[in-house]
């Protein structure tokens, strides 16, 4: 028999399965939800409940969006011969708080993984080969994660957009700024040294 009512504990089942929250986390945030006033606990539902039903990929870009075209993808401001490829659309938002980038965003969701069952058909690589053929493209950057998978998404996006004969650039790594060089580990260093930059 549980502690707790059926209800709580699938509400609590719910929160933990959440990424990143464990089933202490999820308790709190369930005991949270039921401490509000009905209102604003019905709020919460309905914030859930809208977003889910209104939220859809850009059907350029395949950002996340409430529109047929995104706020960027739509923004006449925004130099549309560069396309920087993100695998995951929190990635679009890092990259937009740096205030640097103007260009446009190609999102794939998710990263070549074998481990997980993830194949080059499962992300939307078809789709950015696409919109590159279409002409008008100077330069693809490749801004996925410097891990194993990303490192293997990026390369295999780039040999697919070597007959375009556009620029394929890949963001630079390094020593974070701040960081202590002891600190730093070898490859870290490596890549560091190979991306280094004139002054």
């Amino acid at each position: 028999m549980g502690y707790f009512p059926v209800s709580l504990e699938k509400l609590i089942d719910k929160f933990a399965s959440l990424p990143g929250i464990g089933r202490k986390s999820a308790q709190r945030l369930a005991f949270y939800l039921l401490s509000l006033p009905e209102d604003e606990a019905l709020d919460f539902a309905d914030a859930i409940a809208q977003a889910k039903k209104s939220v859809h990929e850009c059907s350029v870009c395949h950002n996340l969006t409430d529109m047929e075209i995104c706020g960027i993808c739509s923004d006449p401001r925004r130099d549309e011969g560069v396309i920087c490829v993100v695998s995951d659309p929190k990635d679009v938002i890092a990259i937009e708080r740096g205030r640097e980038y103007n260009g446009h965003y190609h999102v794939l969701h998710g990263v070549i993984s074998p481990m997980n069952h993830v194949s080059p058909d499962d992300l939307k690589i078809r789709e950015l080969v696409a919109r590159v053929s279409a002409g008008d493209i100077r330069e693809v950057i490749m801004a996925t994660n410097p891990d194993t998978e990303g490192e293997t998404t990026a390369r295999y996006i780039s040999r697919l957009l070597k007959p375009f004969d556009i620029k394929v650039t890949r963001l630079a790594y390094g020593i974070p700024v701040g960081a202590n060089l002891e600190f730093a580990d070898d490859a870290t260093l490596m890549r560091a040294l190979e991306g280094r930059q004139e002054m």
